[in-house]
């Protein structure tokens, strides 16, 4: 039978250090709960300037602003939930929720590069909502020196995270089409798995000819 290999004390100690970032996803956490925070102070804004003032100062421009705001505090803290729980099942250890009704769906098959291309997406969509609320207030900034340059240079960069993204979908596509080659099995495990019973049969033929010659000396 072969022997499982041993791990040396300093490959062992590398491998223990990934519990090192555990507080970096715990301070995640805590930044996700500033968010939320976040969130709820400017829905309280947008609530009392158009419930609470009836609105007497509030333009559709204004509410749409707002909103946007909110969506995108919504979608930063998204991409916060896929860097904790992705990160975590990645690079530090299983959370193990295979049974669990609320299982995220892209959580049972994420890996480093499908967590990559999921984050460039996320990226997208805030900076998308960004260049929105930029076009909105588009004749406020052009009003401005370089307002045409600020414009521009938004388009471009999200240009630039579009073009990010379609990289990395592509790479992980290329990764699938050439999987890399199974590693061999150990030397001896190769050989116990290929040594054929005693006599060349496997050991059911030879349980059953020893149950025959048994009925056959009885007889």
């Amino acid at each position: 039978m072969a022997t499982r290999p041993q791990t040396s004390s300093i490959g062992y100690l590398i491998f223990m250090s990934r519990w090192l970032q555990v507080p970096l996803y715990l301070g995640l956490i805590v930044a996700q709960a500033v968010y939320v925070w976040q969130f709820m102070i400017e829905l309280w804004h947008l609530f009392s300037d158009v419930v609470l003032h009836s609105g007497a100062s509030v333009t559709e421009e204004s509410i749409m602003l707002a909103v946007l705001g909110l969506v995108d505090v919504v979608m930063i803290a998204n991409l916060l939930i896929m860097v904790i729980i992705g990160g975590y099942e990645t690079f530090v250890s299983r959370i193990r929720l295979d049974d669990h009704p609320d299982q995220p769906e892209w959580l049972s098959h994420v890996n480093a590069n499908v967590l990559k291309t999921k984050l460039a997406m996320s990226i997208i969509g805030i900076s998308s909502i960004h260049l929105l609320r930029t076009f909105i207030e588009a004749r406020t900034t052009l009003q401005q020196p370089n307002g045409s340059d600020v414009l521009l240079w938004q388009t471009l960069i999200h240009l630039a995270f579009i073009a990010s993204a379609m990289a990395l979908a592509w790479i992980d596509k290329i990764s699938h089409a050439h999987p890399a080659a199974p590693k061999p099995a150990p030397a001896g495990l190769r050989d116990a798995d290929r040594a054929p019973a005693p006599g060349g049969r496997d050991v059911a033929s030879a349980v059953d000819d020893t149950v025959g010659d048994l009925a056959a000396v009885t007889r």
